[in-house]
């Protein structure tokens, strides 16, 4: 899952800086282009009634359309399994500019759902004996380095896949379209700072599914997406599954949207994404293949056709053994092999992840002791807030799976119980040209919650693509809010007060003061004078 945040404005870049529409786009509203896609198509198999009539359903759709006329997304595609059954439907259109309906097979950017592609396909190098998940990155890859010597000697693959390796993680620089562009950005990693020793604290990390990915290209002797269309794509059947846009000529694409004013607005500049970044979210998908992906895992290992691509234990390994724990957007027991594992009030676990790219924003999640699946594909920044209502949320999870989030209450505290977590928090990143960004976030006591005001600056002075959470940053300042439900757990709220449907929380130093703010998922270190 990628921690969409829906308006009014939240903690993360995206969720609070809003972007400006390219000039010359013609805008159209939402309530006028839905309806032109005339009826959607959609499917049910496995039992069900076929058509659009499911019960089991309606209400789905209806949350669907509504999020879809509330938060100005053109086009969105969802898939359903449950009871065994699969339900697969398109709504909206592709493009307000130019509509075609949404499909089951229309493609869109699944964004960061695509580290689920990247850790089972060193899955199966494991079960080949090529790789082993606890061996130090160096094994495979010699000459590799961060700014520090012992994480670069120490860090091992496990923790690149449930993001404990500890260095920056939000690197985005771009090498080109060529074949090395993988090579080279791993490369360029020498330079990052390291945060937290490897193996020891959850932060989301996308530059290290990218040497994840590097891996595979030397372990394979190809290169990424080759090898992923190899051992897992191609034996799956995923015909609308592809990482390049050369590769999806002829297929029913979602176009990226802007929100401007309330309405969707084209916006072709968010579609591109770096090559060097295909390992942490560059695959481009539909809703039925998404949907064929988690039928796979909660399978046997085995593909279509029989063949098996990996046992049922190395599946079950892949959501189980987590990592560190904390918070992204829902909290977490902590990540297995690229999997979000999501406690449940009932006690049983969700297995998550989903997307966030500009203009493209998708949610995946299973329960698997209830044999329910459920993806949503989108094509609007206004997807964020639908996605958090279905993923974040209970509404789906409990209608569907018997299950809930963890109970979390608010309580007022006193100054002296917000005096620790009180003070200037920043994170960074590295945009595409390899200048670094701040974020400041400053917290400050006040009726019993924290109090804030993020500033963050992009010394490019324009419009940055990020992943899952992952946002533009500009000059501004926003206001927000943090209110303790546990010790170092927290609600986001709006200025007003309202929940926003996302959860935070504090990480201590080895002094046990408060070093960390962790707001979906990056760290933000506490800056004490």
């Amino acid at each position: 899952m990628s921690s969409g945040r829906p308006e009014p404005p939240r903690w993360s870049r995206r969720g609070f800086l809003s972007t400006a529409a390219a000039a010359g786009c013609a805008a159209v509203s939402l309530g006028t282009a839905a309806p032109a896609a005339g009826s959607p198509r959609s499917a049910v198999r496995g039992g069900g009634t076929g058509g659009t009539g499911n019960s089991l359903f309606n209400a789905l759709d209806a949350k669907i359309e509504e999020g879809m006329r509330a938060y100005a997304i053109p086009g969105a595609a969802v898939g359903v399994f449950l009871d065994g059954q699969e339900y697969v439907k398109g709504y909206g259109v592709t493009n307000v500019d130019h509509p075609v309906p949404v499909d089951g097979d229309t493609v869109f950017r699944v964004g960061s759902t695509t580290k689920t592609f990247t850790g089972t396909t060193v899955m199966r190098l494991v079960e080949r004996g090529e790789v082993e998940l606890d061996a130090p990155v160096r094994r495979y890859l010699p000459d590799f380095g961060v700014a520090d010597p012992f994480a670069s000697a120490q860090v091992t693959v496990r923790q690149l896949l449930n993001h404990s390796a500890g260095w920056l993680g939000d690197d985005y620089q771009d090498f080109g379209g060529g074949d090395d562009a993988l090579a080279r950005f791993v490369a360029s990693m020498a330079r990052l700072p390291q945060l937290t020793a490897p193996g020891e604290v959850f932060a989301y990390n996308n530059a290290a599914l990218c040497v994840a990915g590097r891996i595979i290209e030397v372990v394979t002797g190809t290169t990424y997406e080759a090898a992923v269309r190899e051992l897992v794509i191609d034996p799956l059947e995923l015909g609308h599954s592809r990482f390049s846009s050369d590769e999806i000529v002829g297929f029913n694409v979602a176009a990226s949207h802007d929100v401007v004013d309330g309405k969707a607005v084209l916006e072709p500049s968010f579609w591109p994404q770096p090559r060097c970044l295909a390992p942490t979210g560059g695959l481009i998908s539909s809703a039925r293949d998404q949907l064929s992906w988690a039928r796979f895992h909660l399978g046997d290992g085995a593909a279509p056709g029989g063949t098996r691509l990996l046992s049922k234990q190395s599946l079950e390994r892949m959501r189980s053994a987590p990592g560190p724990g904390g918070t992204l957007v829902v909290e977490l027991d902590g990540m297995g092999v690229t999997w979000m594992l999501r406690p449940t009030a009932q006690g049983r676990r969700i297995v998550q992840h989903g997307g966030t790219w500009p203009g493209q924003i998708s949610g995946f999640l299973m329960v698997p002791s209830s044999g329910f699946a459920l993806t949503l594909l989108t094509n609007s920044e206004g997807g964020k807030r639908l996605r958090d209502e279905l993923f974040t949320d209970d509404w789906a999870v409990s209608r569907y799976a018997g299950v809930t989030n963890l109970p979390a209450t608010t309580k007022a505290l006193s100054g002296q119980e917000l005096a620790p977590y009180e003070g200037r928090y920043m994170a960074q990143r590295i945009n595409e040209e390899g200048a670094v960004e701040d974020t400041v976030i400053e917290l400050t006591r006040q009726n019993g919650q924290l109090h804030g005001t993020q500033t963050a600056h992009d010394p490019a002075g324009r419009d940055e693509a990020a992943l899952e959470e992952e946002d533009s940053v500009q000059d501004q300042a926003t206001e927000m809010k943090v209110a303790f439900y546990r010790r170092d757990f927290a609600l986001d709220l709006d200025p007003e007060g309202r929940p926003v449907g996302t959860r935070t929380d504090f990480v201590h130093g080895p002094d046990g003061k408060v070093l960390w703010w962790r707001n979906h998922g990056r760290l933000h270190r506490h800056q004490t004078q």
